[in-house]
């Protein structure tokens, strides 16, 4: 699903206007309506309802929202910043309309007015500000901000929350003037500051809503960033003939483990053949055999001579995909044998974890890196591999330099898992949940990789249904598990399901 800037926004809206074709103030109503579904499921008949509208056409979604909620009996209060006469066309409208039901209650509220009391009972909709805010807000719309911000009521933001930019970072240093919703009602397609954590407290839960844009538009418009959903998934997965052999499905081979870190190899291996792998071979320090031999029985074994660590490489002809980097640890001896690795391997590397961090000790090494290899780092790994970022936008812009300039792929895990490409596009993940936020959930994602790079998946490809399904596994877990509960082992347990949930579907 493509993500949006807000000009391509303006000019989906448009083409839809004109080509379907709908009235502006019809498409209005259609977007409204589904806010109203959503409101009519989740708040209760006894709340009060309190409706800020600004004069734009945010606003007029805001009047819509009201008016549907009144007839279907809410108690309502439109908050409407004034004067009337400044109101787009399509606000002015249902402005009109609003008033013409009996006993409506709506409030034009200018600078100076007080505003309402609000208990913490109560429901806030707003409807102030919509996507296409350019500059930080001031003076009395401020001010009513800092009021839905003060109030202990539910808050439910139309689009995006009021204050908020779509495509830069304004927070920092204005937290009071920008709408810290419980509930964010956007519509489709997506915008880009969803997917950053600094706007969390802003967004809060935020559900995305079809209000019919047209895909004739969708499918022409070129843009950088995408948001992954299982129809993108279900399109690239590869169905397997029924006279495949183990031959036919490649040959994983894991660079992982050292001394006290060998569950990392074992998580690794295991994902990695369930990610269907036809062999999987764990190059492991002596010492590590029979755990590997014990914990992953399927998996063939590949033995360093030291004990302790890694400190040689193999001869890697044999294997059609090479991930390195869980438990390896970062002794001098490793770093060397990270090196020959990346002298000598013929085609793209995944790495992880501690080959990460021997990289970031020695960039010089990375413009010898085999192209289209593919980087996994937790936020603190991508800080030493790229540098710091003052925030998350700087952040993903430094990604995409990074991806750029190394023709490599960056997949920057965390909440909504992001891949960067040699291109420099975004692709946002939408599967996975807290409950992952625990040790071993990382070297389960390289194992995912590794195993389906070995299938013949592109660098691409891998990365793409690697988080997918890593996030799948991880919800499917949950609904047993629970978020606390929830250790990398489950992910890994969940795999079979979460690949049958997507060819189930085919």
């Amino acid at each position: 699903m493509k993500i949006l800037p807000v000009e391509n926004i303006r000019e989906a809206d448009a083409y839809t206007i004109k080509h379907e074709p709908i009235s502006d103030i019809d498409l209005m109503e259609r977007a409204a309506s589904e806010c109203f579904y959503w409101c009519i499921t989740n708040v209760p008949h006894d709340k009060k309802i309190f409706v800020f509208c600004g004069p734009g056409n945010n606003g007029g979604d805001g009047l819509v929202i009201a008016r549907m909620m009144v007839l279907k009996g809410y108690i309502v209060t439109v908050l409407l910043t004034g004067p009337d006469d400044r109101l787009s066309q399509s606000c002015s409208k249902n402005y009109q309309r609003f008033k013409e039901i009996p006993g409506s209650d709506l409030r034009l509220i200018q600078k100076g007015d007080i505003l309402p009391e609000i208990q913490e009972n109560d429901v806030i909709i707003d409807s102030l500000l919509g996507s296409g805010l350019a500059r930080p807000v001031k003076d009395f719309i401020a001010d009513i901000i800092s009021h839905i911000n003060q109030s202990k009521a539910l808050v439910i933001s139309v689009d995006v929350p009021s204050g908020l930019f779509c495509d830069e970072t304004n927070c920092g240093k204005i937290k009071s003037k920008i709408v810290q919703a419980d509930y964010t009602l956007t519509f489709a397609p997506p915008k880009l500051a969803l997917f950053f954590q600094e706007n969390d407290q802003y967004f809060g839960d935020w559900k995305l809503l079809d209000i019919g844009i047209m895909q004739e538009f969708m499918d022409s418009v070129v843009v950088k960033n995408f948001y992954l959903d299982e129809q993108d998934i279900k399109k690239i997965l590869k169905k397997r003939n029924k006279f495949s052999h183990k031959g036919a499905f490649g040959h994983a081979f894991l660079i992982c483990g050292s001394l006290g870190k060998m569950g990392a190899a074992v998580m690794a291996a295991r994902a990695s053949l369930r990610s269907g792998a036809g062999l999987v071979t764990v190059r492991v320090p002596s010492k590590g055999t029979s755990i590997i031999q014990t914990a992953v029985p399927e998996a063939m074994i590949s033995i360093d001579p030291h004990e302790d660590y890694l400190s040689e490489i193999p001869d890697l002809r044999a294997y059609t995909s090479i991930g390195a980097g869980p438990g390896i640890g970062t002794s001098g001896q490793t770093a060397r044998t990270l090196k020959l690795l990346i002298q000598n391997a013929g085609q793209p590397l995944i790495f992880d974890a501690d080959a990460i961090n021997i990289l970031s000790e020695n960039k010089t090494w990375l413009g010898f890196l085999p192209k289209n290899s593919i980087f996994t780092p937790h936020p603190k790994e991508f800080e030493r591999l790229a540098g710091k970022s003052n925030n998350q936008f700087d952040r993903n812009l430094l990604q995409r330099e990074f991806s750029i300039k190394y023709q490599s792929y960056v997949v920057l895990k965390g909440a909504h898992t992001v891949i960067t490409s040699p291109e420099g596009i975004c692709y946002f993940n939408s599967t996975g949940n807290p409950g992952m936020a625990t040790g071993g959930s990382g070297d389960v994602l390289t194992g995912i990789i590794t195993g389906l790079k070995a299938q013949g998946y592109s660098s691409l490809e891998s990365c793409l249904i690697g988080i997918y399904i890593h996030g799948l596994a991880g919800d499917l877990a949950l609904a047993d598990k629970g978020y606390e509960a929830l250790i990398a082992g489950d992910i890994i347990d969940n795999l079979g399901k979460a690949f049958q949930s997507l060819y189930g579907k085919l």
